[in-house]
């Protein structure tokens, strides 16, 4: 079954068009990444998805509705963890847990969602006492309240400690396979790469490339990096390179491949190619092959 359906959405703010006719679908019980840099189009997406904004074309639906029009009927069955959450300072973060369940139907019991979080030993803290990772996890542990369907995590762990980001990840994974359909943005690209099953990545409002992430990796180019032998121009090598700080790096789809011709043009000459690196492709691999990535 499918949790959110996009379909050519755009949305435009003061004249700027900010998402371009873009389409993905997030099936249900799945964490879906959407990636992109600064300004791509991300947050506007996830703000028209939780009701915040009426999209201005195309159709957009979520748990089989308009997110906008029947945003009253969703907010009992969706939680949203936004970049920037207002927060009353001088509450502490059990007083603030519990001014937000008197909001929310059948919530989570404080303690539960404050242990979800990694919370539990700052419940009698005040919030303007908090760092800005434990504020973080306290819009966690808000946007879990309602026991969520479809959660909407928005750069969920920016500012988190190792260790909290990830426990944070340990939640998220626990939430999916309790079936709660999550949609992630996030800036870490290895955060998307160790939660989500599927992706799409954004640049200038629209989607330049997505799918299956093991799939869209797999397609993706691998590395083969190694330091040039002394006196070995790099076009006397058998696979293509070029010469990344000192290095010889050869980005290629089958990087086992050109591996192994390498290892046997070098053995063949009485070489050794020092600190041979050989790796399949990574989310970084895949940003730095898109269009504009020097900006």
């Amino acid at each position: 079954m499918t949790a959110i359906q996009v379909t050519g959405l755009r949305k435009s703010h003061q004249g700027f068009e900010a998402v371009r006719g873009i389409s993905f679908e997030v099936a249900e019980g799945e964490i879906f990444a959407l990636l992109g840099r600064n300004g791509a189009g991300k947050t506007t997406t996830v703000e028209v998805l939780a009701g915040f904004q009426r999209a201005d074309g195309g159709s957009v639906r979520v748990l089989g509705l308009d997110p906008y029009a029947g945003r009253a009927a969703l907010r009992q069955r969706t939680g949203i963890m936004l970049q920037e959450a207002g927060f009353f300072p001088d509450l502490t973060v059990a007083q603030t847990v519990d001014t937000w369940r008197d909001f929310t139907a059948a919530p989570r019991p404080r303690d539960e969602a404050l242990e979800l979080a990694g919370l539990t030993g700052r419940a009698g803290t005040k919030v303007r006492q908090l760092s800005g990772g434990e504020k973080r996890r306290l819009d966690l542990a808000l946007a879990l309240l309602g026991r969520p369907d479809v959660l909407f995590l928005d750069e969920p762990t920016t500012g988190m400690d190792p260790e909290a980001r990830r426990n944070t990840w340990d939640v998220v994974r626990d939430l999916a396979r309790r079936g709660t359909t999550i949609l992630l943005t996030t800036h870490y690209l290895e955060e998307a790469q160790r939660l989500a099953a599927a992706m799409a990545i954004m640049d200038e409002g629209r989607i330049v490339a997505s799918g299956g992430m093991a799939e869209t990796l797999a397609a993706g180019s691998g590395r083969v990096a190694f330091r040039l032998p002394a006196h070995v121009h790099p076009g006397d090598l058998p696979v293509p390179v070029t010469v990344e700080g000192g290095s010889a790096v050869c980005r290629t789809e089958d990087p086992d491949l050109a591996a192994q011709t390498l290892l046997t043009w070098a053995a063949e000459r009485g070489l050794r190619l020092a600190d041979l690196e050989v790796r399949t492709a990574t989310l970084e691999d895949l940003f730095l092959d898109l269009p504009g990535s020097a900006r």
